[in-house]
């Protein structure tokens, strides 16, 4: 079933010219999709060992160089790659730029408040980080020990990630903002000494007590024994004695020189380390001289690959972006790129759709002329947010990467490649180097041959950045990934896969909604909402119904100018208003009448992470009446989003269900 869109699913975007006019480098692999296929030809064909050998040794620095290039397979769990090569993920991060050139700006730290902002030199960044290793050398850090870091996204957290890995230590980001719950389980699962955290994270104007949540979660992690506090807002904490430290006395009075360790590479460092350099440089079509913008955190995948690791095995600038989107207005990302003349923007649909509903004078105001390249991740994008995104933040001579990844794939799976491969608005296109993709029937595990076929995603062969387990559980790890198709890694998404031989990301298979035996996405329906004018964001979720199996029940925020006034907002929230009429007719016309949403729920915000994301299993639970037991909330953005729904949801009254 092809996507059902009211807009040309045919119709593609030509890739970045060959020949760029006013000094603009020429893409890495350029031409026409045949480049493309030529070299990721050699990425996965018989002599793709060679492929990779060569990248490997061009691309990063060894003490030692590996023999094999990989081994192991999906049966077993047992993938390994580069297994007997020795480096270490700091120098090549860090040390190998800064001897070349330290006064080059190694990170544009855009702050909450856009006048706290600057850069930060590679020699700025080699010192800090070398007298954080050293103080954690000092707290008896060795190699193979975990380091949680709970930290705001300051400039400082790049440091503690590289610190990490120049002694050998096992970096374990944590959300800055999550529970002190959630916190403790991750300090326990990892068996951790030390935490370094700040006193309060600032985003969007509003304070997080991080050492308040710390304090919170340590007495019931006995193991902790040094607390390193960054002071980042200056507000007064407790300070424990003999346990918690500051951050600026601490530094000040360590070495200015820490040793890189060697480490062996056991697991997947060269495999992760080559994969995101080769996700940045080509995906992104990064050059020396460019200012790379990952507008992320840290405390997800995304921001390891592509604000610290990826950019810097690169010798690029980076950017670490503290606030969010709208702070303090909507135009905050369009005064980054034109302040700091980013080349390249990377963010979620979501953000994308979020601005967009803001209007387009936010946009159109800033020169974006530094602009080449803009990305997006984290889930599949509506083709009106992409054409947005295409022609008003790019104007029109802007590639757009639409990336397919998780994070256990540690970098691209699926993307094109912005010199060579013509786009289309919503498709994540084709695979990435070393990924050979096959399309299954989901019952059956048959392979879906040919073009115009929907099922599983799935992949043939293993790649470098590919986790290896999961922390302490290597049952659920095989069992998630390895076992549901032998032979092969299950992404646990949905993917359709067009006449043209374009990949479509579906999204989960636990989010696809059979409703009388119609199986269909709940991106699918978000995008036919989406396609109405007055619509800003929706989220579309399955419900358990006695009569069709499941119902689709639909949450849509409205654009500004559409957003009803207090006296009619009533009237609005449920299926017999015009609006919520229209809608429902909308999917009908555009999906078919099988998807109609039973109900329509009009509310203020969704209800969404700190990083953007809807949290769907929310919606689902108020939904069925399950308020008492939403489960974890640290990572919400604001909790006082949950209360306004359940009180939309309240208030809505029983409406028709859909004819089928």
């Amino acid at each position: 079933m092809p996507p059902s869109h009211t807009l040309p699913q045919d119709k593609t975007y030509p890739p970045l010219s060959p020949r760029p006019a006013n000094g603009r480098p020429a893409p890495h692999i350029s031409g026409d999709i045949e480049a493309y296929r030529a070299e990721w030809g050699k990425s996965v064909g018989p002599d793709s060992d060679g492929w990779w050998r060569e990248k490997a040794l061009s691309s990063l620095s060894w003490y030692e160089p590996f023999g094999s290039v990989r081994g192991g397979g999906f049966e077993n769990g047992d993938v390994h790659w580069f297994a007997d090569g020795i480096l270490n993920a700091c120098y090549n991060a860090l040390d190998r730029h800064y001897h070349t050139d330290p006064l080059k700006a190694a990170i544009i730290y855009e702050a909450d408040e856009p006048s706290d902002s600057r850069e930060i030199t590679f020699a700025e960044l080699f010192s800090e980080v070398n007298r954080l290793a050293n103080v954690l050398k000092l707290y008896g850090a060795k190699k193979g020990d975990v380091v949680i870091i709970y930290m705001p996204m300051t400039w400082q957290i790049v440091a503690a990630f590289l610190a990490c890995a120049r002694i050998g230590a096992v970096h374990c980001a944590v959300f800055a903002g999550f529970s002190a719950e959630s916190l403790g389980d991750r300090i326990n699962d990892s068996h951790s000494r030390i935490i370094l955290t700040a006193d309060e994270g600032i985003r969007g104007g509003k304070t997080i007590p991080l050492k308040e949540i710390v304090d919170a979660a340590l007495p019931r992690c006995p193991a902790v024994e040094h607390v390193l506090v960054y002071q980042r807002t200056g507000a007064s904490v407790s300070m424990t004695e003999g346990r918690d430290r500051w951050w600026h006395d601490e530094l000040e009075a360590a070495a200015g020189f820490c040793p890189c360790k060697p480490k062996g590479v056991v697991h997947s460092t060269a495999g992760y380390l080559l994969c995101a350099y080769l996700a940045v440089k080509y995906t992104f079509d990064v050059h020396p001289g460019d200012r790379y913008g990952c507008f992320a955190d840290v405390g997800w995948v995304l921001g390891h690959t592509h604000i610290v690791y990826g950019p810097l095995l690169l010798g690029v600038t980076t950017t670490v972006f503290e606030s969010i989107p709208t702070y303090p207005t909507p135009s905050r990302f369009w005064d980054m790129v034109d302040k700091w003349k980013i080349t390249q923007i990377y963010t979620a649909p979501t953000a994308i759709r979020l601005l967009r509903s803001k209007g387009d004078e936010y946009v159109v105001k800033h020169d974006l002329s530094s602009l080449r390249v803009l990305g997006t991740a984290g889930e599949p994008i509506n083709p009106e947010a992409w054409l947005w995104y295409y022609n008003t933040v790019g104007r029109g001579r802007c590639a757009v990467v639409d990336t397919y990844w998780m994070t256990e794939t540690g970098s691209a799976v699926i993307s094109p490649l912005p010199g060579a491969v013509p786009t289309k608005a919503g498709s994540a296109t084709f695979p990435f180097f070393g990924h050979e993709l096959e399309i299954l029937e989901a019952k059956t595990g048959k392979v879906l041959q040919g073009n115009g076929v929907e099922g599983v995603l799935v992949s043939k062969r293993h790649w470098p950045s590919l986790a290896r387990t999961i922390y302490g559980d290597h049952k659920r790890y095989l069992d998630t990934y390895m076992r549901p198709y032998p032979g092969y890694f299950f992404f646990g998404d949905g993917a359709y896969r067009d006449k043209d031989g374009y990949l479509w990301i579906r999204g989960r298979v636990d989010d696809v909604i059979n409703v009388s035996g119609h199986r269909m996405s709940t991106a699918e329906v978000e995008s036919a909402l989406l396609a109405h004018p007055s619509v800003a964001e929706t989220a579309v979720v399955g419900i358990p119904d006695p009569f069709t199996g499941q119902s689709v029940h639909a949450f849509v925020t409205l654009k500004p100018q559409s957003t009803p006034s207090a006296q009619t907002q009533t009237q609005t929230r449920t299926q017999p208003d015009a609006l919520a009429k229209a809608l429902t007719a909308q999917v009908r016309s555009i999906i078919g009448p099988f998807a109609a949403p039973k109900k329509i729920y009009i509310i203020p915000e969704q209800p969404k992470t700190r990083s953007g994301k809807i949290m769907r299993r929310i919606l689902r639970k108020v939904v069925v009446g399950e308020t008492d037991s939403l489960g974890d909330l640290s990572s919400i953005g604001d909790p006082a989003v949950i209360d306004a729904i359940i009180k939309v949801v309240a208030e809505s009254s029983p409406t028709a269900e859909a004819r089928l």
